[in-house]
C-alpha cells in the first residue's frame, strides 16, 4: 500500500493532506454548513408565517444571516492555536465591556444589555460573552494536568461566574444561564469529578429557595409561579404559556399547513417571531415538522460532537465540545419553554427565532467549530512509513 493510497483510506483524512476538497481549502466543515443552511432556509419559511407574511422582516434576518456567515467564514480562517492565545485578553475585554453596561448602557424593556456605538447602532456585549467564556475556560485548563483538581475548578467557577453575575444584575437570566452552561461544560469534560457534580447539584437545590425569595427579581420570580401553575392567572402571566401549548396540540401529526394557522396569525400567540415561533412551526408542520426540526438539530449537535472527538489538542477538543453542548443547551431550554416543561427564560429557537447578535454569535461558534476541524496537522510521514511497514 502506498503512502497516497493510505491517505485516501485513513479515517477522518479523507484524503484531505494530499488533495483537499474545495471546503477544506476554505477551511469550512461540508456536513455542518448544509446542516445550517437547512435550518436557516426553514428558519425563513417560518419566521414570513409567524411575522404576518412581513417581507421586510425576512430581509432583516437575511441580513443578519449574511453577517452570521461572514464571521463564520472569518473566524473559520483562523487557527485554533490563535484563538487559545487571545482567549485571555477577549476574556477580559468582554469583561470591561460588561462594566461598561452598567455603568453607561442602553435600557430598552426595564434592562440595561446594550451599548450604543455613534453611526453603527447598539450591540450586546454578553452574547460575545458565550465565545469568549468557554475559550477561556478551556485556555486555563489546557495549561493544567487533568482531571483537575479543587483549586483548578475552584478558578474555573470564577471565570465563569464573574460575568455571569454581571450579565444577571443587567437582568438577563436566560444568557446568564447559557454563559455559566458553556463553562460547566468545560469543566465537565475536563474530567471533573462525578462526587464534586453531586456536592454542586446539592447545593444547588438547597440555595434554590434562597434565590427565590432573596436574588431574582420580581417578574422572575412571576416566571418560576406561572411555570409551576400557569392557570392560576391564564388572562394574564399565564397566557403565553398557555397558548403556546394550545398551538403545539391543534397541529396534531401533519399540522395545519403553512401560512394557515390561527394563534399566532390571529394574535393570541405573544412573541410568535421569537421565543415562541417553535409553537408556529408546530402548529402549521405539526408532529412531522418538529421531527424534522429536531432530526437536523441531531445532525448538527453530532457533527459538532464528532469534531470535538477528532480534535488533537485539549484546548480545541474542550471548546469544541462547549460550543457544541451551548448550541443543545439553547434547544434544550426554548423547547422546554415553550411546552411548558421549563420557566420563560427568554432563550431563542437557535436559526429559527428572530434574532440579531444571538445569530451572528451562534453563526462565529460553528466558524470555530470549523476552524478545530479544518486546521488539524496532518499525520507525520514517519508514522505513515510505519503504519505502513507493520500492515505489512
Amino acid at each position: 500500500m502506498s503512502q497516497r493510497e493510505y491517505l485516501r483510506q485513513m479515517p477522518g483524512q479523507t484524503g484531505a493532506t494530499l488533495s483537499p476538497g474545495l471546503a477544506m481549502r476554505l477551511h469550512l466543515d461540508a456536513p455542518l454548513l448544509a446542516g445550517l443552511f437547512v435550518l436557516m432556509l426553514g428558519g425563513l419559511a417560518v419566521l414570513y408565517s409567524a411575522g404576518g407574511e412581513s417581507l421586510e422582516m425576512v430581509i432583516r434576518q437575511c441580513v443578519r444571516f449574511s453577517a452570521g456567515l461572514t464571521a463564520l467564514f472569518l473566524l473559520a480562517q483562523i487557527p485554533p492555536r490563535s484563538y487559545r492565545f487571545w482567549a485571555p485578553f477577549l476574556y477580559c475585554g468582554g469583561l470591561g465591556l460588561l462594566v461598561l453596561v452598567l455603568i453607561a448602557g442602553t435600557e430598552a424593556k426595564g434592562a440595561q444589555r446594550w451599548l450604543s456605538i455613534p453611526g453603527i447602532g447598539r450591540f450586546q456585549p454578553a452574547e460575545a460573552m458565550k465565545l469568549a467564556v468557554p475559550a477561556m475556560v478551556a485556555w486555563y485548563f489546557s495549561e493544567r494536568t487533568l482531571p483537575p483538581k479543587l483549586l483548578d475548578v475552584l478558578v474555573a467557577l470564577a471565570l465563569l461566574g464573574v460575568p455571569a453575575a454581571l450579565i444577571g444584575m443587567q437582568p438577563d437570566l436566560g444568557t446568564a444561564i447559557l454563559i455559566a452552561a458553556s463553562g460547566l461544560v468545560v469543566l465537565f469534560m475536563a474530567g471533573l469529578s462525578w462526587r464534586l457534580i453531586a456536592v454542586a447539584v446539592l447545593l444547588v437545590v438547597t440555595a434554590a429557595p434562597l434565590m427565590y425569595f432573596f436574588v431574582m427579581h420580581d417578574y422572575q420570580r412571576n416566571r418560576v409561579d406561572t411555570f409551576l401553575n400557569p392557570e392560576a392567572d391564564p388572562r394574564g402571566t399565564g397566557w403565553n404559556i398557555i397558548q403556546s401549548k394550545t398551538a403545539i396540540g391543534s397541529g396534531g401529526v401533519d399540522g395545519k399547513g403553512w401560512l394557515d394557522g390561527t394563534q399566532s396569525r390571529l394574535d393570541f400567540l405573544p412573541e410568535s417571531s421569537t421565543d415562541f415561533i417553535l409553537a408556529v412551526l408546530s402548529e402549521e408542520f405539526g408532529l412531522v415538522g418538529v421531527s424534522f426540526l429536531l432530526m437536523i438539530y441531531l445532525v448538527i449537535v453530532g457533527r459538532g460532537f464528532f469534531i470535538s472527538w477528532q480534535a488533537q489538542e485539549t484546548f480545541s477538543r474542550l471548546l469544541a465540545s462547549s460550543l457544541t453542548m451551548t448550541f443543545f443547551i439553547y434547544i434544550f431550554v426554548n423547547i422546554g419553554m415553550v411546552s411548558g416543561l421549563l420557566p420563560v427564560v427568554g432563550v431563542p429557537l437557535p436559526l429559527i427565532s428572530y434574532g440579531g447578535t444571538s445569530i451572528v454569535t451562534l453563526l462565529a461558534s460553528f466558524g470555530m467549530l470549523m476552524s478545530i476541524h479544518t486546521h488539524r496537522r496532518p499525520v507525520s510521514y514517519t508514522h505513515l512509513r510505519a503504519h505502513e511497514t507493520d500492515s505489512y
